[in-house]
């Protein structure tokens, strides 16, 4: 029988601890998948494909970009399943390095020019695993800190590893801009390869943390009484379909508000409005600082007033602020594209990441939550996520360049988010700190 420390008895260092080891992998994970998204943008639709006219190779390179949202789902039930049998640290090391060694080897793939379409083929495959990763990854994260975490201070801890996507952005945004300075040849041939071999520094740093975290609390006690599902999955499905309706519903919004504003408005700036890709890369650095601040605060503010207050919050903002981000843009001012970019990414964004970890915990039950959270969430992330840029690229091509046609995408997931998150549970019901449910869902 496994034994545990009794959650009063964990120590303020054990708390930090955990929330931060999930913080430092997630902003590790996640700077080799915003890599990869950066590269899309710029780099890949003329190395891979360059025999697509522009447009079409900008959408082929998002098309590869897309696969790692699809397989989202299947890194979901797959490490949701081993996490709610077997345990969440073991879960979060694997996802480390299946995410690690395929972006170090992105940065030895050949280009089409040596290999032709091979190099395609490759950068899928790579891109798949990458998927599958982070699919295990987020769950296992957010489990960590909050399950970990004191009573009363669950949102805070729960928005670290959500705070760990701001640097994620800001080290593959600065490492992108640095290879972006280089001349275009240059940066095609050899330096694009740079950021990607350098994950390798990365992976041994999150993997030094991570191996140093104790098991999550919830599940010692959950394994202690027994109290395992034989397919997790499936108990999802069956007695818990409106909390993994409501969070893919909720969450669809999200992460298709952060993916437009971060790698399709990268290449409606450069591409359509002319603007230098500088200009976009450093407006992302700063609202990725801005994020990096108000992520924990807004996880905070979720402790105080509730989780889905904050989020609703958020999903208003997205029908609101929507065309005014597309105005900013389109003045060509580089103050107020950094303006709109902080605002779009510190502020909205923000305020739905944020309190996702605490809301979205409180949905399931300890012995299917990491299943649970991983089903809703990688299923919303490959569609909105995965869809983003090839949505967004394909409804400006039928406005003729204008972006109304997004600006209405945007506000109506806005509006289904709002009735989404007002449908959520409060943390009351399943996000019990000194016991686990015995009998929900069963």
């Amino acid at each position: 029988m496994t034994t545990h420390t009794p959650a009063a008895a964990r120590s303020r260092r054990q708390y930090i601890t955990a929330g931060l080891a999930s913080m430092m992998g997630t902003t590790i994970e996640w700077y080799d998948f915003f890599l990869y998204g950066t590269a899309a943008a710029l780099i890949f639709n003329k190395i891979f494909f360059p025999e697509f006219d522009p447009l079409m190779g900008t959408l082929a390179a998002f098309a590869t970009y897309s696969v790692g949202f699809f397989a989202r789902p299947l890194g979901g039930l797959i490490f949701g399943h081993f996490g709610d049998r077997v345990g969440r640290k073991s879960m979060l090391l694997i996802t480390l390095f299946l995410m690690g060694i395929p972006t170090i080897l992105i940065g030895l793939i050949p280009t089409y020019e040596d290999i032709g379409y091979w190099a395609a083929v490759l950068l899928v495959l790579m891109r798949f695993l990458q998927g599958i990763a982070v699919g295990g990854e987020w769950g296992g994260a957010v489990l960590m800190a909050v399950e970990s975490a004191p009573q009363g201070k669950k949102g805070f801890f729960g928005s670290l590893p959500q705070a760990g996507v701001a640097p994620g952005l800001i080290l593959s945004s600065f490492a992108m801009g640095l290879v972006a300075t280089l001349p275009e040849s240059e940066m095609l041939s050899w330096g694009w390869r740079l950021p990607f071999l350098a994950s390798v520094v990365l992976l041994l740093i999150g993997w030094f943390i991570r191996v140093k975290v104790a098991e999550s609390p919830d599940f010692e006690k959950m394994e202690e009484r027994g109290n395992k599902v034989d397919v997790p999955a499936l108990r999802v499905l069956r007695c818990h379909p409106k909390e993994v309706l409501v969070v893919i519903g909720g969450r669809l919004a999200e992460v298709t508000w952060f993916y437009t504003v971060v790698t399709f408005a990268l290449t409606y700036a450069t591409g359509t409005l002319g603007l230098d890709r500088g200009i976009m890369l450093d407006a992302t650095i700063w609202g990725a600082f801005a994020a990096l601040i108000f992520i924990p605060l807004f996880g905070m503010l979720g402790d105080r007033i509730g989780y889905k207050w904050i989020f609703m919050g958020g999903s208003i903002g997205i029908a609101l602020f929507s065309p005014v981000f597309f105005s900013l843009l389109q003045t060509l001012d580089v103050t107020y594209i950094t303006l709109a970019v902080v605002i779009a990414i510190g502020g909205v964004y923000s305020s739905l990441y944020g309190p996702e970890g605490g809301l979205f915990s409180a949905q399931f039950p300890a012995e299917v939550r990491y299943s649970g959270i991983s089903i809703a969430v990688q299923v919303s992330g490959a569609i909105g996520g995965g869809l983003a840029p090839i949505m967004a690229t394909s409804l400006l091509g039928l406005g003729d360049g204008d972006p109304r046609y997004i600006i209405w995408y945007l506000s109506a997931l806005g509006a289904i988010a709002v009735v989404c998150s007002f449908l959520m549970h409060g943390p009351g019901r399943f996000v019990i700190p000194d016991r686990i449910t015995e009998g929900v869902g069963a």
